[in-house]
């Protein structure tokens, strides 16, 4: 988790000392305060600091993010999704829905639910299509696994129960095995607390039209109802039942935003530490006092399997009681291999002092899965080796000057397993990691040894911030933080703290890096930009800025909205500042997708014969 998480209504938490060590960190609250974007060179420009090789300017776009509509009907409400693309085959998900949420309502014990998947929106052409039965003993969730499709192919899907049919998906398989795909593209996504913001900046998403997104964790929040900034949570307390994990669940699904981006594009998923509680590990409860091991796995078999429930995911991953296999890999022709961590189940419990940290024998992902990752990275024959991990890799010092300290929740936390495998890396073919959990954009080099700073850079980390997690923060706080720190980590191009995503454009010559950001989350009116670019080459290790953003947008207020504004933009090369054009640029216009608009109302229809 980010430290900011504390369950509390306010940003800006700072760091309490551990009392078990004089350079101890209490990892649950450390990292929390402010925002902006920072790099190496220790400039701020709207609202970021920036590596000293940004030379080239990117201005926004102006995708203005609609209202929004809220969601209608009693059987489809949550809308549809789909997973984990194969050459030949996609996972389609729906869950039907009792008007009592996270309960069996009175639905009967088993509901007959239908499906069609067409090559056509207007499902002129029916390809497959069965019926399944949704059973309270799962929450009414449908996941069909439909095999015998064409690689590398768009199809429509949709739903019928109870005399309605829900609202129609897009979804696309993988490239064929052995094809060599111009491009993928991937949304990489993390950390939605609903409480603190609104998903606006899936319309954006929608209209880039990924092939896939990948969502590396946090995908609820279990805070309390009172813990809330902007939108309030459902429910008195935080969930520990099935009912009650359902129920926020259910509250999620039900955003507009996030309903239309389930439906434009296959989804590749993985939970953090917040689908159960906060900082979780292995075993371990973040206050073991008050949830003992065994009371404790109760509570998470409860939240995986109220996981399983919403997601678009196989019957691999369905839980048995507290246990799960979430680590998997996907093959998209010869291009890349993605390979989707659990940095949660198998960990060790955090350390709280610099000594903790290092100890041999600590691990984050187990010797079992960490066989499996190295083996299958170095096997994969693949051009890009993707690897999705929950928290960051590459090494966080928030110490300005002489030490060292480190966010124990992260790899820092686990450092001789750490770098044993960016040693491992050294024998992988462009290991490219994915992360999120930091509710901030930070782009680096991994580095076989961080102490050093001459040491062999061994590949590229791409941590992506938060959908609405931290809500919108005070850019000059941020950076007044964290510019004097980054002199000690020169492995970073970037920090960046807006709300946002990044998007992925893999081809055989390289990676291509946006990190699209958007104005606000604390209102509807936001609009999205391009805040900087990135490219990692093939064959060379690390990642370089491409762009950065040099003319910032703000938002219009409407009534008496009054959403952030970006700050004052520098550039990194000199002392000069730029003032914010009041006028957005328009250099990054996208088209529309066939897929439903989260500004359509969402309802079901009534079934036809």
């Amino acid at each position: 988790m980010h430290p900011s998480d504390d369950q509390t209504g306010t940003a800006g938490t700072t760091g309490t000392t551990d009392t078990g060590g004089t350079t101890g960190i209490r990892r649950r609250r450390f990292l929390g305060a402010g925002a902006a974007t920072l790099g190496a060179a220790g400039a701020v420009t709207a609202g970021q600091l920036l590596s000293g090789n940004a030379s080239a300017s990117v201005g926004p776009s102006t995708a203005t993010a609609g209202p929004g509509t809220a969601v209608s009907g009693t059987v489809f409400k949550l809308g549809v999704a789909s997973g984990d693309p194969l050459p030949t085959a996609i996972v389609l998900w729906t869950r039907v829905t009792p008007s009592n949420p996270g309960s069996s309502g009175i639905l009967p014990p088993t509901v007959p639910v239908s499906w069609e998947l067409a090559s056509d929106s207007g499902f002129t052409k029916v390809l497959k299509s069965g019926t399944v039965n949704a059973s309270a003993t799962l929450g009414y969730s449908v996941h069909v696994d439909v095999t015998g499709l064409t690689a590398a192919t768009d199809y429509w899907y949709r739903f019928k129960a109870l005399g309605r049919t829900s609202r129609t998906g897009r979804t696309r398989t993988a490239p064929a095995a052995g094809s060599s795909p111009e491009k993928v593209r991937i949304a990489l996504a993390s950390c939605q607390n609903y409480a603190h913001g609104y998903f606006t900046v899936y319309q954006d998403m929608v209209k880039q039209k990924p092939d896939l997104v990948l969502f590396v964790g946090d995908y609820i929040y279990e805070s309390p109802a009172y813990s809330y900034r902007v939108r309030r949570h459902e429910g008195s307390g935080s969930p520990v039942t099935l009912a009650q994990y359902r129920a926020r669940h259910e509250q999620y699904g039900s955003d507009p935003d996030l309903q239309a981006m389930r439906a434009a594009a296959p989804f590749v998923v993985v939970y953090d530490d917040h689908e159960v509680e906060q900082d979780w590990a292995g075993d371990t409860a973040n206050d073991p006092v008050a949830w003992p091991r065994d009371k404790f796995l109760a509570r998470r078999a409860a939240a995986f399997q109220a996981y399983y429930e919403h997601m678009p995911i196989r019957t691999a991953q369905k839980p048995s009681g507290p246990d799960v296999r979430m680590y998997r890999s996907l093959d998209f022709g010869t291009l890349a291999r993605l390979h989707v961590l659990d940095t949660r189940q198998y960990r060790d419990d955090q350390a709280t002092t610099q000594a903790g940290a290092l100890e041999t024998g600590r691990v984050i992902m187990g010797d079992t899965q960490r066989n499996w990752l190295v083996n299958s990275a170095r096997t994969s024959g693949r051009r890009w080796n993707l690897v999705a991990s929950q928290v960051m890799m590459a090494e966080t010092d928030v110490l300005a000057g002489e030490g060292k300290e480190w966010f124990y929740d992260a790899w820092d936390g686990y450092q001789v397993e750490r770098n044993s495998l960016l040693a491992e890396f050294q024998d992988v073919r462009n290991p490219v990691v994915l992360s999120g959990d930091r509710h901030r954009t930070i782009v680096s080099d991994l580095k076989l040894d961080f102490d050093d700073p001459d040491s062999a850079v061994v590949g590229a980390e791409f941590v992506g911030t938060s959908i609405s997690s931290n809500g919108d923060e005070d850019l000059e706080a941020f950076a007044a933080e964290w510019a004097p720190k980054l002199a000690d980590n020169p492995h970073w191009k970037m920090i960046d703290a807006r709300r946002g995503y990044l998007l992925l454009d893999i081809s055989s010559g390289g990676i291509d890096a946006q990190l699209r950001t958007i104005s606000t989350v604390s209102t509807r009116t936001g609009t999205t930009g391009v805040a900087a670019t990135f490219r990692v080459e093939d064959g060379v290790p690390g990642v370089h800025q491409v762009g950065v953003e040099t003319t910032a947008t703000a938002t219009e207020p409407t009534g008496s909205e009054s959403p952030t504004s970006p700050s004052t933009s520098t550039s990194p090369a000199s002392d000069e500042s730029t003032e914010p054009s009041a006028t957005p640029t328009p250099t990054d216009a996208a088209t529309t997708t066939e897929a439903p608009s989260a500004t359509e109302p969402v309802t079901d229809v009534t079934a036809t014969p």
